[in-house]
């Protein structure tokens, strides 16, 4: 056939098929890319690459729709794996150190969440076992230098390159860069342990070293529910901000030994207000029984799974006497107790949160008690809680009034089944990264131009952990 020949109809049919591939959605996304130009490293310059992860981009792209989320997607998902991640060897085995962004230091915390969306790929990916296992071995390693750090450098054997902590008043050993005591900093490295268990089934990094470094965790762990005195943790810091110091000596303000573990700070590194740190806890209970679950599994180690078990449930018995508030004849959860009666509601846009316990395992989304809390923290009863005319979200002291948190968004979106939130959220995320590409640490609620911490990419991982999850179960909102 020939333009000479066509008739009106196939005119209308090749028009017709036009306008099809314009409106696909792998155009859109060939498009949006010429538009907006990936702000990956060239292939070159990316500390890590994985096959799985660039099959996996493609993949969920192709179910993408909207542009822009395809394009933020490309550039967040893969983001840890491109700058952060450092392979190499430590003590004769593999070895992963993994800097947060922006702060050349790895966080215990932050480091399991910026891998823990590429566990779905691993059984399938070489490389990725091999990241993981080298991730496992240094978290062991780091928690035998100490176990009460949060934060680590790459050399076991320096001093704190960190600024703000080379005069910290607290037992400072060598390889640490940071010593603020979070529950929450070793339940994450039982959580991408565990995760990477269950994804893989590999027995390799849970060695005898691995295990040294759990029954310090659970020493740990007892020693800060402080039964016995306060224990050997103590933490000072000369600032100008009241939220980077300890009160009393730097053993934190009173609080009674309830069953609860006594936490000095939150997952902000923020200095705790009272010591029973409710969302900790929590992630304590959850984390304790997988550690049950992998010691009876993998070592036949009945008895320390039942000294996990043990403190698992006292724990969560605490939180049901001394960690539950009421309102009008409603219980939702507090976010600090003390076990005196003292509590403090609010909420705080990092993870462990009171929003994120579903996402956490610690109850389903649904359940009663985690509804009314979730309700709550994402209105005016958190005053952490901000509403302007780019976004409304959770944000928290760290960053002060105003600034909200697209931390919060996700987490908000992931334990939704709310499509019409969902989608909101993904509205936010979409419209507040400032043209960057990436997420960021916070924004402020009228100008998103105004953003702390350009390269953060624990944000950077969830998002993409998020557009995953979306893509597979809720594709119709990515259109």
């Amino acid at each position: 056939m020939t333009m000479d020949t066509l008739t009106r109809r196939d005119m209308l049919k090749l028009i017709g098929a036009s306008a099809v591939a314009l409106a696909s959605p792998r155009f859109a996304i060939a498009a949006a890319k010429q538009a907006r130009p990936d702000h990956r490293p060239p292939p070159g310059k990316r500390k890590f690459t994985s096959a799985a992860v660039e099959a996996e981009i493609a993949r969920v792209q192709a179910k993408i729709g909207d542009p822009e989320l395809a394009w933020l997607f490309g550039n967040c998902y893969p983001n840890t794996l491109d700058t952060t991640v450092h392979i190499g060897t430590l003590r004769g085995k593999p070895d992963t150190f993994i800097v947060t962004g922006d702060i050349d230091a790895m966080w215990l915390r932050d480091s399991s969440a910026q891998v823990w969306p590429y566990l779905p790929l691993a059984a399938k990916d070489e490389s990725l076992r091999r990241l993981y296992r080298g991730l496992i071995h240094r978290h062991a390693a780091c928690i035998a230098i100490d176990a009460y750090a949060n934060a680590f450098l790459p050399d076991p054997q320096a001093h704190t390159t960190l600024s703000w902590a080379q005069h910290d008043l607290t037992d400072m050993k060598p390889g640490v860069a940071e010593r603020k005591w979070e529950i929450d900093s070793l339940c994450w490295t039982i959580r991408i342990a565990h995760g990477y268990w269950k994804a893989t089934g590999d027995r390799v990094p849970f060695d005898d070293d691995w295990r040294a470094a759990m029954q310090q965790v659970l020493a740990t762990f007892r020693a800060q529910q402080r039964k016995h005195g306060p224990g050997p943790y103590h933490f000072q810091r000369a600032s100008a901000v009241p939220t980077d110091t300890v009160p009393l000596d730097g053993y934190g303000n009173p609080a009674l030994p309830v069953g609860m573990i006594f936490s000095m700070f939150r997952p902000s590194d923020d200095a705790c207000i009272y010591p029973l740190f409710v969302p900790a806890n929590a992630f304590a209970v959850v984390s304790l029984r997988q550690l049950a679950e992998m010691s009876r599994t993998l070592h036949g180690d009945a008895a320390f799974a039942a000294d996990c078990e043990a403190l698992a449930g006292e724990v969560q018995a605490a939180l049901e006497k001394y960690a539950v508030m009421s309102d009008a004849g409603q219980d939702f959860w507090a976010y600090e107790t003390d076990g005196y009666g003292n509590q403090l509601f609010m909420d705080d846009a990092n993870v462990p949160s009171l929003l994120a316990l579903p996402y956490l395992g610690f109850c389903t989304p649904d359940d009663a008690r985690y509804r009314r809390t979730r309700a709550r923290v994402w209105s005016e009863h958190n005053p952490y809680f901000f509403r302007g005319k780019a976004a409304e979200g959770i944000g928290g002291p760290h960053e002060g009034l105003r600034m909200i948190w697209p931390m919060s968004l996700m987490v908000r979106a992931l334990t939704s089944a709310d499509t019409g939130e969902i989608r909101q959220c993904l509205h936010w995320l979409k419209t507040t990264h400032a043209g960057t590409g990436f997420m960021h640490e916070a924004f402020d609620q009228d100008d998103p131009a105004k953003f702390t911490r350009p390269w953060f990419a624990w944000a950077n991982s969830l998002f993409g952990e998020l557009i995953v999850e979306l893509a597979d179960h809720h594709p119709e909102l990515l259109r």
